[in-house]
């Protein structure tokens, strides 16, 4: 494991930790790293008509999407589970799902990096890192459009 997994996972965490998930009671906290090593967040942000819900996959790539660094994504972590005082619960890693998987592809493409992507458990027993193109082969973008190369 790196310093950077290890720190990204934490950050990740401390995101979770400040979802707004009163409908499933399931936090999730999402760290992406930039390339000049800054590393910002996003949480979960249920709403009570369930499809307008914001994953924070797509939170944290907002963020960066209105500051202007919507190419500079290095590396991503993602930790979910419930929560039990200060503590997250869940023993199995938590992966993107699809449409994070997509916001992400986006960001990874103007970056023009195959970004790790570490997937831990809410109570940080487990951690499965993977590159985006495996948990998002043939993927659809801005390179299908001709917008980058």
């Amino acid at each position: 494991m790196t310093d950077t997994r290890e720190d990204l996972i934490a950050a990740a965490r401390e995101a979770a930790a400040r979802a707004y998930a009163p409908y499933s009671g399931f936090h999730v906290g999402a760290a992406l790293l930039l390339k000049n090593g800054d590393v910002v967040t996003g949480a979960n942000v249920e709403n009570a008509s369930y499809g307008l819900t914001l994953c924070a996959e797509t939170t944290a790539v907002a963020k960066i999407a209105n500051e202007g660094w919507i190419g500079e994504l290095a590396e991503v972590a993602i930790v979910g589970g419930r929560p039990d005082g200060g503590a997250l619960l869940g023993s199995d890693p938590v992966n993107p799902c699809g449409r994070c998987r997509q916001i992400l592809n986006e960001a990874a493409e103007r970056s023009k990096v195959d970004i790790l992507v570490h997937c831990a458990s809410g109570d940080g027993t487990a951690v499965k890192s993977y590159r985006l193109s495996e948990l998002l082969p043939a993927a659809f973008g801005p390179k299908d459009l001709g917008m980058i190369e």
